[in-house]
C-alpha cells in the first residue's frame, strides 16, 4: 500500500509538473504571439501615402499663409508681453507683413488661373 501511495503521489506530482510546464509553455507561446502582434501592428506599412494626393503649389501657399498669420499673432503677443523692444518688433512685423503680402498676391494669381 505504501508503494501505491508513493506512486500515486509521484503521479500527481508529475501530472502537476506537466500541467505547470504546459502552462509555462503556453504562457511563453502567448507572450511570443503578443509580441509578434504588437510588432506587426507597429511596423505594418499602411496605404496612407497611396491615398494622399500630391500637394499643389496653392496648397503649400495656403499652409504658409496660416503659418505667417500665426507668427504675426505670436509676435504681437510677445511684444505686448514686453519680450521685444519697439525697434525689433517693427522690423520683424514689417518683414512678416511683406512676406504675407507677396504670398497673398501669389495665392490670388494662382486662384485666378
Amino acid at each position: 500500500m505504501n508503494g501505491r501511495c508513493g506512486r500515486g503521489f509521484a503521479g500527481k506530482r508529475a501530472a502537476r509538473e506537466v500541467r505547470k510546464a504546459m502552462t509555462n509553455t503556453q504562457g511563453e507561446l502567448l507572450g511570443a504571439l503578443l509580441a509578434l502582434a504588437l510588432f506587426v501592428y507597429t511596423f505594418w506599412p499602411e496605404n496612407v501615402f497611396a491615398s494622399q494626393r500630391e500637394k499643389t503649389r496653392l496648397d503649400y501657399l495656403l499652409e504658409r499663409k496660416d503659418q505667417l498669420y500665426e507668427n504675426l499673432r505670436d509676435l504681437n503677443f510677445e511684444y505686448r508681453a514686453g519680450k521685444y523692444p519697439e525697434e525689433d518688433f517693427q522690423v520683424q512685423r514689417a518683414q512678416l507683413e511683406n512676406e504675407t503680402a507677396q504670398l497673398l498676391a501669389e495665392i490670388e494669381h494662382l486662384q485666378q488661373a
